[in-house]
């Protein structure tokens, strides 16, 4: 079987993350869970022919100088990939990462409310995505991309490793480059950006002190800077910023750091109930508060209460974000509690959610039995029609719906208009007497 043959049939079933190593059967993770496919075992024969496949001949000196390689590849109508080619222990392997890059795909990317609008508006600053591998950071961080190519007529400059979405340009000018193919090194490629009139500046990633040096100096001099890291949430990303720099030089990198702050965004990808999964997003924003706190070493660790004390302002910890997905039926328990920061608090703050909801369906219940009295009807005497013959019986309104519409500002149960009783009746005729009989 080709190689694209194969890739194909594993992206119809919904991987994320392909795996082909020697002396194994092709696995693949789907929802997040790593499966192997079928018996037989690749031979290392079978994977040696891979970088002559899928590899430039540049991409295979490389392969053979470095022994790996990050690049792109692309199968016209399946999907494109984020390839990683290693050697080990005298064979090829080959981990490739799916990359649904397609508009659509892209749109159903979900932030937090308003926290897009608020992100694309930046004229300047430093905004981070981060999170462990495969937790959707590069779908978020290319998310934020096409809102700004989408709004604003502006020039953006990406460096990637390699690119995964290709951006064609809407309202922006937007050139990709990519490091190995297009230019060396992150750091090399950031300073020339500086050149090339960028409103905005896209860093695959944050790796080293020189591409966290000149991402920050590229925000200080009026640029939207966007890049990803490898935290787990967002105060542990400022102290990581930080660490990457000389001890010597970590002062002045924390003020001009907190002054370039935008946004921190750490993300996790949940398994989601009833199948798929769904993004966990903590956010903290750069506000006098908390610039002030990423300033002061020995008040860092601050930053938890301001960002709990701001939800107003769309700021959130991830265990308030765990605890609401729950609340909401989107992740179950175990998984909230794998995933929190604090799994006592979590289990609290989970458990006044579930008395809340179960206060609420009592409410719901005693309603439904106080509705199942008798409908009110009308008697309508019509001397002239119906004689002396016994008048009918008029129901006064529709039938109850099976579940009473709930007003989410007063918390009580509410009728619609539709089955309220009217205050008053109105004539039906001239020889028409209506009286209201309540059964």
């Amino acid at each position: 079987m080709h190689i694209n043959d194969l890739l194909a049939k594993l992206v119809a079933l919904g991987a994320s993350d392909i795996h082909l190593h020697a002396n194994m059967p092709p696995g693949a993770r789907i929802e997040g869970k790593l499966q192997r496919f079928g018996q037989a075992k690749l031979t290392m024969q079978q994977l040696e022919v891979l970088p002559k496949v899928m590899c430039s001949e540049t991409q295979q000196e490389m392969l053979e100088q470095e022994q790996q390689l990050d690049f792109a590849y692309s199968i016209a109508n399946v999907a494109r990939f984020r390839v990683n080619m290693f050697k080990q222990q005298g064979s090829v392997s080959v981990v490739l990462r799916v990359i649904n890059g397609s508009e659509a795909q892209l749109a159903r990317v979900q932030l937090p409310e308003g926290l897009l609008d608020y992100l694309c508006s930046q004229e300047k600053g430093l905004i981070l995505v981060t999170g462990p591998t495969g937790s959707g950071k590069s779908s978020t961080l290319s998310r934020i991309l096409d809102e700004i190519n989408q709004r604003y007529p502006k020039m953006i400059v990406t460096i990637e490793d390699p690119i995964e979405y290709t951006h064609r340009p809407k309202q922006a000018l937007i050139v990709q480059r990519e490091r190995g193919r297009d230019v060396r090194s992150f750091s090399k490629a950031l300073i020339a950006a500086m050149r090339q009139d960028p409103d905005v500046i896209m860093i695959g990633e944050i790796r080293d002190y020189e591409t966290a040096k000149a991402a920050i100096e590229a925000a200080q001099t009026g640029h939207l800077v966007l890049s990803t890291l490898h935290t787990l949430d967002t105060v542990r990303t400022v102290n990581r910023i930080i660490d990457l720099f000389p001890p010597h030089e970590r002062e002045v990198a924390r003020q001009l750091f907190a002054d370039s702050m935008v946004a921190i965004l750490s993300q996790k990808l949940l398994p989601k109930e009833g199948g798929g999964r769904i993004a966990a997003i903590e956010v903290l924003k750069g506000t006098l508060r908390t610039r002030d706190l990423v300033k002061n070493a020995e008040r860092t660790h601050e930053l938890y209460d301001a960002i709990r004390d701001a939800k107003d302002d769309g700021m959130r910890l991830m265990d308030d974000v765990l605890v609401d997905f729950y609340s909401r039926g989107l992740i179950d328990y175990e998984t909230g509690l794998n995933n929190a920061a604090s799994a006592q608090a979590f289990k609290m703050a989970a458990t006044q959610a579930e008395l809340r909801h179960a206060g609420s369906n009592k409410k719901e219940l005693e309603f439904e039995e106080e509705s199942k009295s008798e409908i009110p009807i009308l008697n309508v005497a019509n001397s002239a029609n119906h004689g002396t013959h016994s008048p009918p019986l008029l129901p006064l309104m529709s039938p109850l719906p099976v579940k009473p519409r709930l007003s989410p500002k007063m918390r009580l149960w509410k009728l619609p208009k539709r089955y309220q009783a009217p205050k008053r009746l109105k004539k039906l005729g001239q020889s028409t007497e209506q009286t209201a009989i309540l059964a």
